[in-house]
């Protein structure tokens, strides 16, 4: 099941099976974006819902256009900067695209992952006639995402072990938290799902300032209300909050170093930048898991840069 060779995880995708795979966001459990069996089979697999769209992976901005038609110019301008890295675009689907990976819409999710064993399987593959990968999270649906290959297998093992899937070890994923998503569809670039690109790191590479999310947007990946959950319970307090919290003895506590811990916790998390936390945060939410805790509370970090992006996981932890 666990594998460093990536001609064997390329070999077992061409034949049909899944092969969780590293990026530099997190994990994520991958088969041939053009094959409709194995796309079922992911879904299966995690227990996902079967309208919730998928991001296609690919191997370089080169192939986009081969799943997006009508690519606007700042888009354009946005992937050649960023690619490879942790940005997803979403525009309007080519018919390579299947409705088992758009949800039924007429957009598409695609993204180049900024991690030298995925580029490298995926170019293989892109070799060998498979297009693409779908890759959403390694791990069941709404839970905390893996970012190693042992939360893969707590996850996952059963199932990948029971039916000859792999998983390809890429050591431990740089950034910790999902891309971020842009809606490429008009004049102006739309977060629908923020990650470790900012809305100023889009404006400074395009120069178009980020528009608003409009009522049709396209559903896309990890935007439930209650998402990225731990078993623990979330409660999200500010530091002023911290020393006078009424907390049981074992309580766990996420924050960033500078922030003492009081008596009674479980330090979980103690990250000296916004990076570090992001890094470390899922992590940290599943060692409280091993621990056994019933709760964790956490002081979410400050900041217009990475610090949105995790924040909108917390929130949507702790709902």
């Amino acid at each position: 099941m666990r594998t460093n060779s990536i001609a064997s995880a390329s070999a077992a995708l061409q034949a049909g099976h899944l092969c969780a795979i590293p990026t530099e966001t997190v994990y994520g459990l991958a088969a041939d974006a053009t094959n409709s069996i194995a796309i079922a089979r992911v879904f299966a697999a995690k227990g996902r819902p079967s309208n919730h769209p998928l991001i296609v992976h690919i191997a370089s901005g080169e192939y986009l256009g081969e799943w997006i038609r009508e690519i606007p110019e700042w888009a354009s301008a946005l992937t050649n900067e960023v690619w490879p890295g942790p940005l997803t675009i979403v525009g309007l689907r080519t018919d390579l695209a299947l409705n088992a990976v758009t949800g039924g819409q007429d957009t598409v999710a695609v993204r180049v992952p900024q991690h030298p064993v995925a580029l490298e399987l995926l170019q293989n593959l892109y070799d060998a006639g498979v297009p693409g990968l779908v890759a959403p999270s390694a791990n069941r649906f709404g839970h905390v995402s893996p970012t190693n290959v042992d939360h893969v297998i707590a996850d996952l093992g059963d199932y990948l072990l029971t039916n000859d899937d792999l998983v390809l070890d890429g050591g431990q994923c740089s950034v910790g938290v999902e891309s971020t998503i842009v809606l490429a569809t008009g004049e102006a670039p739309v977060i629908l799902r923020p990650g470790a690109i900012s809305s100023d790191d889009i404006e400074r590479i395009t120069g178009v300032a980020v528009g608003q999310e409009r009522m049709e947007s396209p559903r896309v990946s990890g935007m439930l209300d209650s998402h990225y959950a731990p078993r623990a319970k979330v409660e999200l307090i500010s530091e002023s909050e911290l020393q006078n919290y009424d907390v049981l003895a074992g309580t766990g506590l996420i924050a960033r170093d500078f922030i003492e811990t009081p008596a009674h916790y479980v330090r979980l998390l103690s990250a000296n930048t916004n990076e570090d936390y992001a890094r470390e945060l899922y992590a940290a939410m599943r060692h409280a898991d091993e621990l056994e805790l019933k709760t964790i509370v956490v002081v979410a970090p400050v900041g217009d840069d990475v610090a949105i992006a995790i924040n909108d996981r917390l929130k949507r932890a702790a709902f």
